[in-house]
């Protein structure tokens, strides 16, 4: 096949990107007894032991036997690959036991660290596939950090998650709305961005016209506002389909969120209740719930278009845009602790005052990092979209009504988000690490 252009990419980054996923991976799995590696049949997750499985058999699937012709497991597609095997079913199969999963992905591993010995340029198949199969397993470690918060098991003990959170900026922080100048703007990734999900080709132009945004996410406070309004309970806030999705399941606060004895709210943050952080922003909102406050409160979710302006344009002086766009709010560098919240650093989001450092240069706060940004956009592919080699990936989704987020959470890993990384989910799902920002109508 045609790769996409890619910077070349030395060895050694390939070996130390799958060492730390590993890592990360394994953290994950730390801790949990048999009963809770398989967990309740739920909608929402998969078992904690197939999906370690299934991140084996990806990079199996995607290196081994694509590029080398060979296999490790010969059969594991039987058990572990997810176009073939019904999400249901995965509690039913006859899965090796943790130790017997655990040494399947050493297995694999050491298949994929003979592959890349750790000299010199990795050749454009190598280069490409690697760091795929890596960003899957970062996606899957993403996955399972949210079945432990489903599920209200114990926090996962990351090695990195050691420092103190950041300190918010005095308050009251960024409120007021940024007004942004209409522009031509190229929509999707080019070959200046290292590694390019097949969803973000083919880059094309768009014209976005002038819009006004807000400075930072909508906070927990914020949404307290509109529970305690009612605004669960209020039709006339509501799409059809959201209105019916809220009834089914009596909803009358976000995911959760509780009443304390004293009547305050609270929430749970895996196996610990904690009363709710009022800065911190929205979090495990679906877009149902993200579109009804914003009917509420006289507003709208941006577009994807809109939000990648504001996250990667830069102000000319003359009140327009300068050509171009950044691949970080800040410019090209890559993430760290002083602009954004990933990396499962701190363990859950922090206050949307904080990490001043990483404004865009319009001055929007935290659009890398943190929660994930629903935005209005359905899912879609951009012209002259062609499917990658893993087919799977988004190709089956874009006639499904799933909508665009932007931006990555606080679990996100930073090697793979940049401004113009899509993510894509139903309109229902509140166990993702999402909440969102508004724009004025």
């Amino acid at each position: 096949m045609t790769y996409p252009p890619t910077e070349s990419v030395p060895q050694p980054y390939l070996r130390a990107i799958a060492d730390d996923a590993r890592e990360r991976t394994l953290e994950l799995v730390n801790g949990l007894s048999a009963d809770q590696l398989i967990g309740p049949l739920l909608p929402i997750v998969n078992p904690t032991l197939w999906e370690i499985g299934h991140i084996a058999f990806f990079h199996e699937r995607f290196v081994v036997r694509e590029l080398d012709g060979r296999e490790v497991w010969p059969g594991a597609e039987r058990l572990y690959d997810s176009a073939w095997v019904g999400h249901d079913e995965r509690w039913d199969l006859p899965l090796p036991d943790l130790d017997g999963t655990l040494t399947y992905l050493e297995q694999v591993r050491e298949v994929l660290q003979a592959r890349v010995p750790g000299e010199g340029l990795a050749k454009e198949a190598d280069s490409y596939h690697h760091r795929l199969t890596t960003f899957h397993e970062d996606m899957h470690a993403e996955a399972l950090t949210y079945t432990r918060q489903t599920l209200a098991y114990p926090a996962p003990d990351f090695r990195l998650a050691r420092e103190a959170p950041p300190r918010p900026e005095p308050e009251p922080g960024p409120k007021e709305d940024i007004s942004v100048p209409g522009c031509e703007h190229v929509l999707g990734s080019d070959e200046s961005v290292g590694f390019r999900f097949d969803n973000e080709r083919q880059p094309h132009t768009v014209a976005v016209p002038g819009f006004r945004i807000a400075p930072r996410p909508v906070t927990n406070a914020d949404f307290a506002e509109f529970v305690v309004d009612g605004g669960y309970l209020r039709p006339e806030l509501w799409s059809e389909e959201g209105w019916q999705w809220r009834r089914e399941r009596a909803l009358v606060a976000p995911a959760y969120w509780l009443k304390g004895p004293d009547g305050a709210w609270q929430i749970r943050r895996f196996d610990r209740v904690i009363p709710l952080p009022e800065q911190e922003p929205a979090c495990h909102v679906s877009w149902y719930e993200a579109d009804a406050y914003c009917r509420w409160a006289g507003r709208r979710l941006p577009t994807e278009a809109e939000w990648e302006v504001a996250a990667s344009r830069v102000p000319d002086g003359a009140g327009g845009l300068r050509p171009g766009k950044r691949l970080q709010p800040w410019g090209d560098d890559p993430p760290d602790a002083e602009r954004s919240n990933l990396d499962g650093r701190w363990l859950g989001p922090v206050p949307v005052t904080a990490l001043a450092a990483g404004d865009s240069p319009v001055g929007c706060r935290q659009m890398i990092g943190n929660v994930w940004e629903w935005t209005d956009s359905i899912f879609g592919p951009f012209p002259g979209f062609q499917a990658d080699v893993y087919k799977e990936y988004s190709e089956p989704w874009f006639p499904q009504g799933r909508r665009v987020l932007r931006g990555g959470a606080w679990t996100t890993r930073s090697r793979m988000i940049h401004t113009g990384h899509r993510n894509f989910f139903t309109p229902n799902r509140q166990d993702i690490y999402a909440g969102f920002r508004t724009c004025a109508l």
